[in-house]
């Protein structure tokens, strides 16, 4: 699977590609431009051979082809992915796994059948609970804890969730078809949540009666709840409250004296962002931004702040930080319970001016 030219390489192999900045600029991120992320080699699938396999607690197991999905009800769903290790550069240190930057997020418009559709083709028995969704990707993990040979990437979803109409088995992006890259023939969209959940070229549903305990859904992808004080390590799920500053970058030279748009993008996971606030002196002041876009669920919303850049001053350190429709807040600092992930505190950008 060929690279793109047009994205940051993060590591050769399996292939994981930044989006430019530039990408974050626009309502739809282009195919091309679309961040990739992947965890082993990339599957060869031939579609007229595929089948999609639903098993486990059903009533009635079946395999699927790509035909039988083209064929059944479809809805289309912007959403934005956000790889749950974006901006993770920004913790500094040794920390494990990719270094992405800012730009392992994407906003796209999915087309596909609504997974609860799949489900109700074969009934679940009473006592169901998860959905485990498995890609064609596979491979040996060799660091500690190392895995017991080859494992495909698998993710599981709690029922309610995999039954909500919004999710689903995706064949198609930005109104072409899903890119090899991307998870063709079919790959899961669950929006809101963070990209791990969206699993590509989907192979097997497992419909289970008990918690899927998956390398990816515990060792990787987990962070830290409380329980009655007791620190456990839970499953991540829906995307939080972030914001970044698209332009100007960091370490950017200015004008004194020009009015310069300081311009972002914003997304609440399952929510939507309700407003969002920029501080041009280090976050003792904060002001309104404008929204460019309507806010709505599972998807961004740019904005832009208009500044008159000081003449006094040799730098400034902008910020950002967004609110969503529940009073959620950036926080200013990354929390020790999101381990290496969730990575959604405010991320100041220094400018020189000059």
């Amino acid at each position: 699977m060929a690279s793109n030219s047009n994205l940051i390489t993060k590591k050769h192999h399996p292939e994981n590609l930044e989006s430019p900045c530039a990408a974050l600029d626009s309502y739809l991120t282009p195919n091309e431009l679309f961040y990739i992320r992947n965890h082993f080699e990339a599957p060869r699938i031939d579609v007229k051979f595929w089948r999609l396999t639903v098993s486990g607690a059903v009533q009635r197991a079946r395999d699927f082809t790509y035909d039988d999905l083209l064929a059944m009800p479809s809805r289309r769903i912007v959403a934005t992915l956000e790889c749950a290790g974006n901006a993770r550069a920004f913790l500094g240190g040794s920390t494990p796994g990719i270094d992405w930057h800012l730009g392992a997020v994407g906003n796209a418009e999915w087309r596909g059948v609504p997974l609860s559709l799949v489900l109700a083709e074969v009934g679940f028995q009473h006592d169901a609970q998860e959905v485990v969704l498995q890609g064609a990707d596979a491979g040996a993990i060799d660091k500690e804890p190392k895995t017991p040979g080859s494992i495909p990437f698998a993710r599981s979803l709690p029922l309610a969730k995999a039954l909500h109409d919004d999710v689903l088995l995706a064949y198609s992006m930005n109104g072409r078809e899903l890119p090899e890259a991307h998870g063709f023939p079919v790959r899961a969209i669950v929006p809101g949540w963070y990209g791990m959940a969206s699993v590509k070229w989907l192979i097997h549903l497992l419909i289970c009666r008990e918690p899927f305990a998956g390398y990816f859904q515990t060792f990787e992808y987990s962070h830290w709840e409380r329980i009655e004080g007791n620190p456990t390590l839970a499953p991540l799920g829906p995307g939080e409250v972030k914001t970044e500053i698209v332009r100007p970058s960091s370490n950017e030279r200015l004008k004194a004296g020009d009015v310069y748009l300081i311009r972002g993008s914003s997304w609440a996971g399952e929510s939507h962002v309700a407003s969002v606030s920029v501080s041009v002196d280090g976050g003792r002041c904060w002001n309104s931004a404008e929204l460019l876009d309507p806010p709505q669920p599972y998807c961004w919303v740019r904005w832009q702040y208009p500044w008159n850049i000081p003449a006094d001053v040799p730098s400034a350190t902008l910020m950002a930080r967004a609110t969503d429709e529940n009073g959620r807040v950036q926080p200013l600092e990354h929390a020790p319970e999101e381990r290496h992930y969730s990575v959604h505190h405010v991320l100041p950008v220094t400018v020189h001016i000059e």
